[in-house]
């Protein structure tokens, strides 16, 4: 059974850092690829990162890039998303997905975890 279960959300201020975490299980983690996605209120979800459990190749959103890091730890089979220089509008639920990188298209599957949420605010 895939799971994938973030944490590492929290309430910071404009500049900040957080380091979110999602635990990964039920698959084999080079087969596939992680993204994070996140969805403000009253948006569409969006994707933020990926990285490709074949190759290590990695995606960033023009949003994110150079703020952003995304990273796997395989003998804890997570994935993490270091975030730096936070802003207001990086305000979100924030999640993490099984799917598919090519190199320049990701494919989400349909499995998702339960979201961590993001507020930027001073």
């Amino acid at each position: 059974e895939v799971q994938l279960v973030e944490s590492g959300g929290g309430l910071v201020q404009p500049g900040g850092s957080l380091r979110l975490s999602c635990a990964a299980s039920g698959f084999p983690f080079e087969d596939y690829s992680i993204g994070w996605f996140r969805q403000a209120p009253g948006k569409e979800r969006e994707g933020v990162s990926c990285l490709s459990g074949k190759d290590g190749t990695t995606y960033y959103a023009d949003s994110v890039k150079g703020r952003f890091t995304i990273s796997h730890d395989t003998a804890k089979n997570t994935v993490y998303l270091q975030m730096n220089s936070l802003k207001l509008e990086d305000t979100a639920v924030y999640y993490c997905n099984v799917g598919a990188y090519t190199g320049s298209v990701y494919y989400p599957l349909d499995y998702w975890g339960q979201g961590t949420q993001v507020t930027v605010s001073s």
